[in-house]
């Protein structure tokens, strides 16, 4: 079965084409900017655990560098993401920005390229103070570029896929990470963290994988578990903490989590249809801010519920922007 569409932005010449007007929603939509806060929320927890651990808070014009940096490869990564997948696009979500010819895929692929590009001048900008690592930013985002790469053009297709996207949230956790010092929080301490959020993405990733269709009972009880794992082993962050500084609120958090997460998990699975696994899938993707501030309350006590606050702009903008 051939797509086909009506071109909708002619010239005066029937033979050629104009670029499409420029669209902020459907710039906003390709960037997918609700789920960018998710990715700041990774850089916050690196911070906050940094600053339990006994980092400088002079260290700030690192953290805003930081921020800087994981928002431009997250919208960087979307870009990708749908620039690789236009043709599946086109069957299956016509109504992206790609494929509904709002924004033309040359287009796209400028703003991908200005994005990595300022990916890597704000962890150039960063590395000046970062004392104990000057250039461990700067060599987690060519790592994390190569892994968003990797996934959006070919892993993606594969087993691997799942794999390669809790990748990339690794990497941006030890992003956030970077900037502490290596003999308070040590790299033990970092690769749990990391892992824990990572694992978890595995899980979300695995459960989307055939979100634009009836999915397989099977697979997502398996992606589910592997979610439900994650959350488990989080159980053990209080032992990094530095002085004992642990919330008592953390296990509630993970908790709710749970039921935030579990709840339309268990409907999807019952019922694994587009809209049901879609759900899911959103409510995971805000759930990852709400387990990165449980993690922070784990190792700096109430200051990590501070994280809670970038649920707000998430939630507001994904009334018109969709996630997924």
């Amino acid at each position: 079965m051939h797509h086909t569409t009506s071109p909708p932005y002619r010239t005066s010449s029937p033979h050629r084409f104009s670029t499409p007007p420029f669209s902020l929603r459907a710039y906003a939509q390709l960037l997918r900017l609700p789920n960018v806060f998710t990715a700041l929320a990774d850089i916050c927890l690196g911070w906050l655990g940094a600053l339990a651990a006994g980092m400088p808070v002079s260290r700030w014009p690192s953290f805003i560098c930081l921020m800087g940096a994981s928002a431009a490869l997250y919208s960087a990564g979307m870009v990708w993401n749908d620039f690789f997948d236009l043709e599946q696009d086109r069957r299956e979500r016509p109504f992206r920005p790609l494929p509904s010819g709002r924004i033309a895929r040359r287009n796209a692929a400028r703003l991908g390229v200005a994005l990595l590009a300022a990916g890597i001048g704000f962890a150039a900008l960063a590395s000046p103070f970062q004392a104990s690592a000057p250039w461990s930013a700067l060599l987690l985002v060519v790592c994390l570029i190569a892994a968003i790469l990797l996934y959006d053009a070919w892993l993606k297709r594969t087993w691997l896929g799942p794999v390669a996207m809790g990748t990339c949230r690794f990497l941006n956790i030890l992003l956030g990470l970077s900037c502490a010092e290596a003999t308070s929080l040590g790299w033990p301490a970092r690769i749990y963290l990391a892992s824990v959020v990572g694992l978890y993405i595995v899980g979300v990733t695995w459960f989307a994988r055939t979100e634009a269709r009836v999915s397989n009972q099977s697979q997502l009880r398996a992606a589910a578990g592997v979610m439900a794992t994650a959350l488990v082993l989080a159980l053990a962050t209080p032992l990094w903490s530095i002085g004992g500084t642990s919330s008592v609120l953390f296990p509630y958090l993970l908790v709710g989590l749970g039921f935030l997460v579990g709840i339309p998990a268990a409907q999807a699975i019952a019922e694994p249809t587009p809209g049901h696994v879609q759900r899911t899938v959103k409510r995971a993707i805000v759930g990852l801010v709400v387990l990165d501030a449980a993690l922070a309350t784990a190792l700096c006590g109430m200051l990590g519920l501070m994280i809670l606050v970038l649920l707000l702009p998430l939630l507001y903008l994904g009334q018109w922007i969709y996630s997924t």
